[in-house]
């Protein structure tokens, strides 16, 4: 029986890339803030293989950009994160934890600081512009919030610095992680940050409107022959080899970025302005009672993990997985669950109930890329 189908309408956006994506061989999309993002290549094996080896081009203009400009960008962009942004240049990108007024995270996004009055934040799947327009209106702060007409281009591989080179010029080599520079495309200005969603290497471009997205998404192509340029796309074995946290999958508004195991990025005590600030110092000053843990299932490859699968222990519920899939470079089955205190120590033994299923499982020490 084949698998359902997405029905397309104009409510599930097509991207810039999506000529390319389907001329690429496409084999399935999942949604993704309204709009399509690909899963699938070749096979997930495969694709994994190919990202680990060379490059790939992906199509994440689903990642959309919420937009703060103004005299108040500032001051708005640190009342929505717990980590302290005083220190942050225009030039860098940060990793920040949203949250709302009781701690819990409502998106993982990438700040982009462009200017003292102009920031993008890269989104994860929720609807995180409706919450920053609330806050900004509730406040009658002087700032726009808006989503611009952005669509993040990545590309990912060990081979990613060589393709780029080709395309915008050897000074993106220097480019530092998580930092942003603007470079020239045929005479257009890009943003080109050295970031991504996989630990292999790479960048993703900042595309200003539509008319730009097939012509970079050729000339790379065209450029990276050699190198074995593929289309590609997120891929859930490396992710959860890397521990990658998928927001909605792994964490949702019930969690704190301290369960994530997201602490790090918290400066609570001097992020002055936070909306969740006074309710994640209680959570720092406590602790959490559970975290995300790396997790290994033993046996055969595991199936799709598309809900929550129960961990016990001595029959009794400790936590859950929330992301899985078989390693094939590490010969196990490679997990992300949220864990209980008291049963998240590496060696400790768990059971894992895979929708009916029993297997054995063991809390990591850490993540395995």
């Amino acid at each position: 029986m084949s698998a359902p189908l997405i029905s397309p309408s104009r409510r599930l956006r097509r991207t810039p890339f999506s000529e390319g994506v389907e001329a690429a061989g496409v084999k399935a999309y999942t949604v993704y803030n309204r709009m399509l993002l690909p899963t699938v290549f070749e096979s997930v094996e495969a694709d994994y293989h190919h990202l680990k080896r060379h490059v790939q081009v992906w199509d994440v203009a689903c990642e959309r950009q919420v937009e703060l400009r103004g005299p108040e960008a500032g001051r708005l962009m640190q009342m929505l994160t717990p980590r302290d942004l005083r220190g942050m240049t225009a030039g860098q990108c940060f990793y920040v934890p949203i949250v709302d007024e009781t701690g819990g995270m409502l998106n993982d996004p990438v700040a982009v600081k462009l200017s003292e009055d102009r920031w993008w934040i890269s989104i994860a799947d929720s609807d995180l512009l409706l919450w920053v327009k609330g806050i900004a209106y509730g406040w009658r702060m002087d700032v726009l919030v808006d989503e611009p007409d952005v669509s993040p281009l990545a590309v990912q591989g060990p081979k990613a610095d060589d393709l780029m080179a080709r395309v915008f010029g050897e000074s993106i080599r220097d480019l530092r992680f998580f930092r942003f520079s603007v470079y020239d495309f045929d005479g257009h200005d890009v943003v080109i940050a050295r970031s991504g969603y996989s630990k292999q290497g790479g960048f993703e471009i900042y595309v200003e409107g539509t008319d730009l997205g097939m012509p970079i998404w050729n000339a790379l192509f065209a450029a990276g022959e050699d190198l074995q340029v593929r289309a590609g796309c997120p891929n859930g074995i490396e992710r959860i080899e890397a521990g990658l946290l998928s927001y909605g999958n792994d964490m949702t508004d019930d969690n704190t970025p301290h369960e994530c195991g997201l602490g790090r990025f918290c400066n609570t005590q001097t992020a002055i302005g936070c909306i969740g600030r006074d309710a994640l110092l209680r959570v720092a000053k406590e602790g959490p009672v559970q975290q995300i843990r790396p997790i290994a299932i033993d046996g055969d490859p595991v199936p799709r993990c598309d809900r929550a699968w129960p961990l016990f222990a001595g029959g009794e519920r400790v936590g859950q997985v929330t992301s899985a899939a078989w390693s094939p470079d590490f010969e196990t089955n490679v997990a992300i669950g949220m864990v209980r205190m008291t049963h998240w120590d590496a060696g400790t033994r768990l059971r894992v109930d895979m929708n009916g299923t029993d297997r054995a499982a063991e809390v990591q020490a850490g993540f395995w890329l």
